[in-house]
C-alpha cells in the first residue's frame, strides 16, 4: 500500500512539472520504474489544482531538506527545517525524506580530502581500496587513485570494474574498522549494490591520459571484453568526431576561445578538422590565430584544456541537449 502510495504521489508529480520536466525525469528512471511511472500517469483521469499544488509542496520541501541534510547531518537539517516551518512540519518533512533518502555506506569519508583518504586506505587490500573508492566522490577518488602505485592502481582498477554486489555484513565490518580507527562517526547505510564500471569510467574521466592508458591496457590484458565496455562508456577528446554537427555547435557555444586552441594543439587532424567545420570563417581564423600566437605548450596545458572541455560535453550530455551515440546502443531518427 505504501509503494502504490509513493507511485500514486509520483505520478501526480510528473503531471504537475509539465510534459518537458517529466520526460527529462524519466529518461533517468530505469525501464522498470517508468513503466510503473507511465502506467500510474494513465490512470489519473481527475486532478484538482489543490492536489497538485500539495504535492508540489511536498516535493520541494524533501528537496530542500535533502539540501540541508547533505551540508551538515541530520540534526543541521532539523535545524534549519524547525527554524523555516516549525518541529511538527520539520518532523513530517523529515520522516519522508528519511523514506526517500538511503545514506551511502563509508558517508562519513566524503566529508575528508583526497589525500586524507589515501592516507587511511593504502595500505589495505586491494578489493577493499576498490569497494571503497566505489562509494567516494570522483574527485575523491581521483585523488586517491592516483596516490596509489602504478601497479597498485591497475589492480585496484580490474577489482572495480568487476564489482557488482558486496555482502552489507561486509561493508559493514570495513566501515566499522575504519571508523574505529579514526574515531569518525559515520552515518550507516545499507545499500550494497555497486556499479563497479560506472564508478571506473567516472574515476578514469578524472584522470590523465597516461594514467587512463595503463589502466585500460592493463584491463586488457586481464579481461578484453570488460575494458571495451569500460571504453565505450568513456568519452575522450578524440571522441569528438563522432558528435553530430548539432552537437558540436552547442559545445563550441560553451568553451572559451583560449581553452579550445589550446585543446587543438595536441589534437588530431579529424578532431581539428570537425571544430573548424561547425565554426563560421570569421571564428576559425581568430582561433588558428590563437594557436599560431601561443606557439609550444605544455602537453599537461593541452591536457587539462581538453579534459575541460570533455567536461563541457558530459555536463551537456547529462542535461539533455547532446546525444552522444556509443557502441551498441539503437538510435532512432
Amino acid at each position: 500500500m505504501a509503494e502504490k502510495k509513493k507511485i500514486s504521489k509520483a505520478a501526480i508529480l510528473m503531471i504537475a512539472l509539465g510534459r518537458d520536466l517529466a520526460a527529462k525525469i524519466m529518461r533517468h528512471l530505469k525501464e522498470e520504474d517508468a513503466e510503473k511511472l507511465a502506467l500510474e500517469i494513465s490512470s489519473v483521469t481527475d486532478l484538482d489544482e489543490r492536489t497538485k499544488a500539495n504535492i508540489l509542496e511536498e516535493f520541494v520541501n524533501v528537496v530542500k531538506a535533502k539540501e540541508f541534510l547533505g551540508q551538515g547531518g541530520i540534526e543541521y537539517a532539523k535545524d534549519l527545517l524547525e527554524s523555516a516551518f516549525g518541529p511538527q512540519k520539520a518532523r513530517e518533512i523529515l520522516e519522508r525524506l528519511m523514506e526517500a533518502v538511503q545514506v551511502m555506506p563509508f558517508e562519513f569519508l566524503r566529508k575528508l580530502d583526497g589525500q586524507q583518504i589515501a592516507n587511511l586506505i593504502q595500505n589495505e587490500h586491494p578489493q577493499t581500496i576498490a569497494l571503497v573508492m566505489n562509494y567516494l566522490n570522483p574527485e575523491q577518488a581521483a585523488i586517491v587513485f592516483t596516490s596509489l602505485p602504478p601497479n597498485l592502481q591497475a589492480e585496484v582498477a580490474f577489482r572495480m570494474a568487476v564489482l557488482e554486489r558486496t555482502s552489507p555484513d561486509i561493508i559493514e565490518a570495513i566501515e566499522e574498522q575504519f571508523r574505529q580507527r579514526f574515531a569518525t562517526v559515520a552515518v550507516r547505510g545499507d545499500l550494497t549494490k555497486v556499479n563497479g564500471i560506472d564508478a571506473l569510467v567516472k574515476i578514469l574521466n578524472s584522470l590523465d591520459q597516461q594514467t587512463q592508458s595503463n589502466v585500460l591496457n592493463y584491463l586488457d590484458s586481464q579481461d578484453p571484453e570488460l575494458a571495451e565496455e569500460v571504453r565505450k562508456k568513456m568519452f575522450t577528446f578524440d571522441d569528438l568526431i563522432l558528435l553530430d554537427d548539432r552537437a558540436v555547435q552547442r559545445i563550441l557555444r560553451e568553451v572559451d576561445t583560449k581553452d579550445l586552441a589550446l585543446a587543438l594543439k595536441g589534437a588530431s587532424e579529424q578532431v581539428k578538422e570537425k571544430m573548424f567545420k561547425n565554426m563560421s570563417q570569421r571564428a576559425r581564423e581568430m582561433l588558428q590565430e590563437e594557436m599560431d600566437f601561443m606557439g609550444p605548450v605544455r602537453l599537461r596545458q593541452v591536457e587539462e584544456a581538453q579534459s575541460k572541455i570533455i567536461t563541457v560535453v558530459r555536463r551537456l550530455e547529462e542535461a539533455g541537449e547532446i546525444i552522444i551515440f556509443r557502441g551498441g546502443e539503437e538510435i532512432v531518427t
